[in-house]
């Protein structure tokens, strides 16, 4: 067996990109896959906080729910053979993507904003998009985090390819 397997095998996979791009979804399946663990962190912020996000954005802010997240991060980050979900502006934060990168392999997942839309809308649980144009407002999130999402190990288009298909180029990637 190589070396880079074996290492894989132990690291944890994270994967990071916008939200909708099917980071829960594909983390389930890929954890399964590997017969891993799934760790979503968005879901433990909400247990620690016993409230959902868009009440802690309401009701504490933004700038509170990152605070919170930094401290998950950090403790996720000493995790092994996990397969992580980090919040989709989780890495923007400098000191989670060194964190979550020494703890594994970061793959982002990518969409289109018009692909963003249609797989978000009508959710009130993502309070970055209870705005009026919801579309200005994916693509002006987007471009800002272009820059820390490049930064991935892999990354891969979401759009027009089916959640078995984004789980093999994942188990291609780190094998």
């Amino acid at each position: 067996m190589r070396l880079s397997v074996i290492l894989n095998f132990m690291n944890n996979i994270i994967l990071v990109g916008f939200m909708g791009t099917g980071k829960s979804v594909v983390g389930k399946k890929l954890a399964a896959k590997l017969n891993r663990d799934f760790v979503e962190l968005d879901d433990i912020v909400e247990t620690r906080e016993k409230m959902p996000i868009k009440d802690i954005f309401e009701k504490k802010g933004e700038l509170y729910f990152r605070l919170v997240e930094k401290k998950i991060v950090k403790e996720a980050s000493q995790l092994k053979n996990k397969v992580i979900s980090a919040g989709g502006g989780a890495i923007v934060d400098e000191e989670n993507f060194k964190n979550l990168k020494n703890s594994g392999t970061i793959i982002c997942l990518k969409a289109s904003p018009e692909t963003i839309l249609k797989r978000t809308k009508g959710l009130k649980t993502r309070p970055l998009l209870n705005v009026h144009d919801t579309k200005k407002q994916i693509e002006e999130l987007l471009k800002k985090r272009e820059t820390y999402y490049n930064k991935a190990d892999f990354s891969i288009e979401t759009d027009n390819i089916s959640i078995d298909e984004i789980v093999l180029k994942i188990i291609a990637f780190i094998a």
